[in-house]
């Protein structure tokens, strides 16, 4: 299975991606309206499509004492549906495990109408580079790949170039996000596409929360076979982008205006701090990102979409000081939440 012709384009002119949280009831089970109204929410804001069942939407929902995974996917499914948009939107499931589970979640995600899955490598230590390579290439015969570099702090792993090289030579990869947090190893993804026949069709989004605003500024430039080739980051699947969403896709809808320009603004480089310093507190960047599900979840409860920023395991939790610092970035940034957007829709969505 394929991309269609309108969301191979759409990928490739650049999407906003949130990465989708999960709607917890204060036990810990699934509270079905907060999640169906998150992905209203996300629709609304002017997404350019969800990822459903990825690390932010937390992997134990997996786990056989949970058990949410399908009916995560449903549910996001359900409200895209209803919503009969008349714009592209991609439909991306988040898949993980060895390569059984991973085919198992792969055709959920078929069968339930998804476009594509965001394949995450992570926790497959006992896996070698070659053993990956089969694995991917097994659930793109069933459905179209976006590969997904983990930053090592929570879970992933470091791959060499070779892998990346090769990763970029199977049909039906058609993405990579790069989230290692770290420019060497972005690095290796970005030459390696470069250097593939591949190249054009397989599209570079951000991952890398700490660098948002410039990944998608940035050209790269490597010389293959004699020619100069080049490559871009053009759009995003973030974790960041499922809170303050209405803004941060207006920001989004700004830099894809800007990067036409022959010049970039310089403030462009004071806005792209702004929204590292505020992924910092989100992300809980100094507590090596222990809170950063539930740092998440915490703006989601502040803005009154979710009851709590509760998680499935009881370790995720906010660390010490995290809610001060979120305190304090929603003082320092008032121009980067949607707050005003966030009651607007509150109280149209309790009148429908």
């Amino acid at each position: 299975m394929a991309l269609s012709i309108d969301l191979q384009k759409h990928l490739h002119e650049g999407a906003f991606i949130p990465a989708h949280p999960l709607a917890l009831t204060s036990d810990k089970q699934l509270d079905e309206y907060a999640q169906r109204r998150l992905t209203r929410y996300y629709i609304e804001a002017g997404v350019g499509g969800i990822a459903v069942g990825v690390h932010t939407t937390q992997f134990e929902i997996r786990d056989p004492e949970f058990n949410l995974y399908e009916i995560i996917l449903r549910l996001a499914m359900e409200e895209v549906e209803k919503a009969q948009l008349q714009r592209p939107f991609l439909k991306i499931a988040g898949v993980c495990g060895g390569t059984e589970q991973a085919l198992e979640e792969t055709k959920i995600a078929k069968a339930l109408g998804y476009d594509m899955v965001l394949l995450s490598n992570g926790g497959l230590h006992d896996y070698s580079e070659k053993e990956l390579i089969e694995r991917t290439k097994a659930v793109a015969d069933e459905l179209p790949v976006f590969g997904f570099y983990l930053q090592p702090a929570v879970g992933g792993r470091v791959f060499s170039y070779e892998f990346w090289e090769e990763f970029a030579s199977i049909q039906n990869v058609v993405g990579i996000k790069m989230a290692p947090f770290d420019r060497y190893l972005t690095l290796d993804v970005i030459r390696a596409v470069c250097a593939s026949p591949r190249r054009d069709e397989i599209a570079l989004y951000t991952g890398n929360d700490d660098n948002i605003v410039l990944d998608l500024f940035t050209t790269y430039e490597y010389e293959v076979d004699g020619k100069v080739e080049s490559k871009s980051i053009i759009g995003g699947l973030l974790g960041h982008w499922s809170v303050w969403t209405h803004e941060a896709v207006n920001l989004f809808e700004q830099i894809k205006q800007a990067r036409l320009q022959k010049e970039l603004d310089k403030h462009w480089f004071s806005i792209a701090q702004n929204v590292t310093d505020a992924n910092s507190a989100f992300f809980d960047a100094k507590n090596s990102f222990k809170g950063s599900i539930a740092g998440i979840n915490e703006v989601l409860r502040r803005q009154g979409l979710l009851q709590g920023n509760w998680c499935l395991t009881d370790h995720e939790v906010l660390s010490p000081g995290q809610a001060e610092e979120i305190d304090r970035v929603y003082a320092t940034y008032p121009k980067l939440n949607d707050d005003a957007f966030v009651q607007a829709f509150l109280r149209n969505d309790k009148e429908q």
